[in-house]
């Protein structure tokens, strides 16, 4: 069985002013990878202009594309819009799906705050707390659902938020609670995956793995990486 390169980027946060141009990059990464993958806060904002100039730059690909959303590309409540204008581009944008590409599953939402281990927020007190974990949940029953549709041997789970607290350290660990929830992790180990990547913590760790042993990685686009580039280049 052939291996599959993907490419793998997070927060380019591009914004409407264009100040940073991703043309070039994309162009690269269709030249080292078989497939590109961005895990979430695509645009700076949310908003739809920013979509646009993402799309245009996406011209630059001769790969497929496999995203999800993140916090930044809700911001500005317009996430139907900018989903349309990313998914005419021909982007696979994940929200609870999978797609399969070259005999590799391609699973992905973006996930939710929560927490990690035993410090994670229980369903308990006031109706805002239990509103947040209830989000939290359902975005594990999403990945869930995508990963019961990956009927792939080989697996890439992709997530905005972190699945695991190692791939955050080097974050304020005040703010840990908000950059992402074991719920995923737990839904993770219970299949076989032979990846994880995520972004949002653009000041964690790169590697690290869930309980079980799945591979988890930092891919957010200040993260440093074996590369030297802002992107990851994994082999599945």
């Amino acid at each position: 069985m052939s291996k599959l390169k993907v490419a793998a980027v997070a927060d380019l946060h591009v914004k409407e002013d264009r100040s940073v141009s991703y043309a070039e990059l994309f162009s690269e990464m269709s030249k080292a990878a078989d497939v590109l993958v961005i895990a979430g806060d695509l645009t700076d904002l949310g908003k739809p202009v920013e979509a646009e100039l993402l799309a245009d730059d996406l011209k630059s690909c001769t790969v497929p594309v496999v995203a999800v959303l993140g916090n930044h590309d809700h911001q500005g409540d317009a996430t139907e819009e900018v989903s349309s204008i990313l998914v005419k581009a021909g982007v696979h944008l994940l929200n609870g799906q999978a797609v399969e590409i070259s005999g590799v599953g391609f699973a992905g939402t973006k996930g939710f705050i929560g927490g990690f281990g035993r410090h994670m927020l229980g369903s308990f007190g006031e109706a805002a707390i239990k509103t947040m974990v209830s989000e939290s949940v359902d975005e594990a029953m999403r990945l869930e659902n995508a990963l019961r549709n990956t009927r792939a041997q080989r697996a890439l789970v992709i997530l905005h938020y972190a699945p695991i607290a190692e791939t955050v350290a080097g974050e304020p660990k005040e703010i840990y609670p908000f950059l992402g929830s074991s719920r995923l992790a737990e839904t993770i180990d219970r299949f076989q995956v032979s990846a994880v990547v995520h972004g949002h913590a653009h000041k964690g760790t790169y590697e690290g793995q869930t309980p079980g042993g799945a591979p988890v990685f930092n891919v957010a686009a200040h993260i440093e990486k074996p590369t030297g580039r802002p992107y990851a280049i994994l082999e599945l």
